[in-house]
C-alpha cells in the first residue's frame, strides 16, 4: 500500500470507533488530532474534555486496536488529551498587577515521581539551536559510564532529535502495563519520535504536547521498584513554556542544567530560562557554554553565570566530532572520549553523579 492508501485506511478505521459523545465516527466528531501515518505506524491525539477523560480511556484502546487490524500498521499510540477551561473568574477578580508584571505562573504543585526513579535532571536553554540535545544525550551517556543507570526523556515533542543522536530505531514495545524504553550505548530512551517517527511534525497544541510527556514520563518502565533507575535525563524545548511547566508540575526536579551559546543573543534567552525555574522552585545546578570558540565567542556563559549567581560548568568547544558523533549516533563521548568536548562533559557528569 502506498502512503496516501494507507492514510485513507486509517481514517476509514478511525471512523468506524464511534465517539460516544456524538454517536459519530472520530474523525467526523472532530476527536482526531496530529494524525500521522507512515512506516508501518498511525498514532493521534484524541482530544476531549477534561471531565470526559475516564469516559473515553475505552474508546481510546478502541482506536488503537481499529488501527493494528488495518494490514501493514504494526504499531498504533493513541495520546488521550484532556483540555480544560479555565475557570471563570469572580466578578470583579483578576489578576494583580504585581502578578503580570512578574510574569508569575500558577504555583506548581508536584507529584510524585516515578517510582522507578531516583533523580531528575532537566537540560534546558531559552533559545533553540545551542546545542540542548546534544549537551543531554553526551551527559547521559558519560553518567552512564561512571556506572550509573541512566534514562533519556526526549521532552522536545516538536523536534525529537535523541533518536538519531543515540542512533535509535524502531518503536517501544509495551508489556501490558507500560512502555518499554529503547536502549542505546547503555541508555534507556523514550522519543515521541520512537512513537510516530523522528520526521513526522508533530502539529499539537501545548496542552497535546503537555499531556504527551506526561505519559511518557509516568507511563514508561525506566527501572523497578527494587533497582530503580539513578538518574532520569530530561531533554527540554526550547522555551518557557507548557512542557516546562507540565515537568515541575509532574514530578519533583533535582535540578536544572541551563546550556547557551557565548553570544548574547542566546544568554539573553538563558536568563529567561532560569528565571523560570526560579519562580518555580525548582534549582538550577549551573550554566554550559557550548559552542565556544571564534564563530560565536568565548567567555560569555562564565560572565553571565556570575552575573547570575549560578555555578559555571564549562566550555564546551566547537567541534566538528561533536555534529559527526550525533549525526552517526555514537555520542563524542564515545566517539573521541579523549577530546576537549568530552572532557568538559564528562566534567559536567562528575559534579551531576556527586
Amino acid at each position: 500500500m502506498t502512503e496516501a492508501s494507507d492514510r485513507d485506511a486509517v481514517i476509514a478505521a478511525l471512523d468506524s470507533v464511534v465517539d460516544p459523545k456524538s454517536g459519530r465516527g472520530l474523525m467526523a466528531a472532530g476527536l482526531v488530532r496530529g494524525l500521522v501515518v507512515g512506516d508501518g505506524k498511525a498514532g493521534f491525539a484524541l482530544e476531549i474534555a477534561a471531565a470526559d477523560a475516564a469516559a473515553y480511556a475505552p474508546v481510546r484502546d478502541a482506536a488503537e486496536a481499529a488501527l493494528l487490524a488495518i494490514p501493514g500498521i504494526q504499531r498504533a499510540h493513541v495520546v488521550l488529551t484532556a483540555q480544560q477551561a479555565p475557570p471563570r473568574p469572580a466578578r470583579g477578580a483578576g489578576l494583580s498587577r504585581a502578578a503580570l508584571d512578574q510574569g508569575r505562573p500558577p504555583a506548581p504543585v508536584a507529584t510524585e515521581r516515578p517510582a522507578d526513579v531516583r533523580r531528575v535532571i532537566a537540560v534546558a536553554s531559552g533559545k533553540g539551536g545551542v546545542g540542548k540535545s546534544t549537551v543531554a544525550v553526551n551527559l547521559a551517556v558519560a553518567l552512564s559510564r561512571r556506572g550509573l543507570t541512566v534514562g533519556l526523556l526526549d521532552a522536545d515533542v516538536y523536534g525529537p532529535s535523541i533518536p538519531l543522536m543515540l542512533g535509535l530505531q524502531g518503536a517501544p514495545q509495551h508489556d501490558g502495563e507500560r512502555l518499554v524504553p529503547l536502549e542505546s550505548h547503555g541508555i534507556k530512551a523514550m522519543s515521541t519520535g520512537l512513537l510516530v517517527g523522528a520526521d513526522r511534525a508533530m502539529v499539537w497544541r501545548g496542552p497535546m504536547a503537555s499531556q504527551a510527556l506526561t505519559q511518557m514520563l509516568t507511563q514508561t518502565r525506566w527501572g523497578t521498584a527494587d533497582a530503580p533507575l539513578d538518574v532520569l535525563i530530561v531533554d527540554l524545548p526550547p522555551g518557557t513554556g507548557d512542557v516546562q511547566l507540565t515537568l515541575v508540575q509532574k514530578t519533583p526536579i533535582d535540578g536544572a542544567i541551563i546550556v547557551s551559546t557565548p553570544q548574547e543573543a542566546a544568554l539573553a534567552d538563558a536568563r529567561r530560562a532560569v528565571a523560570m525555574f526560579a519562580k518555580t522552585g525548582t534549582p538550577v545546578i549551573g550554566l554550559v557554554e557550548n559552542m565556544s570558540g571564534p564563530v560565536f565567542g568565548r567567555g560569555g556563559g562564565a560572565r553571565e553565570a556570575e552575573r547570575l549567581k549560578v555555578a559555571f560548568l564549562g566550555s564546551i568547544p566547537l567541534d566538528a566530532a561533536v555534529r559527526e558523533g550525533g549525526d552517526a549516533g555514537v555520542p563524542v563521548v564515545l566517539g573521541k572520549s579523549d577530546g576537549e568536548a568530552a572532557t568538559v562533559i564528562a566534567a559536567l557528569a562528575a559534579v551531576i553523579a556527586g
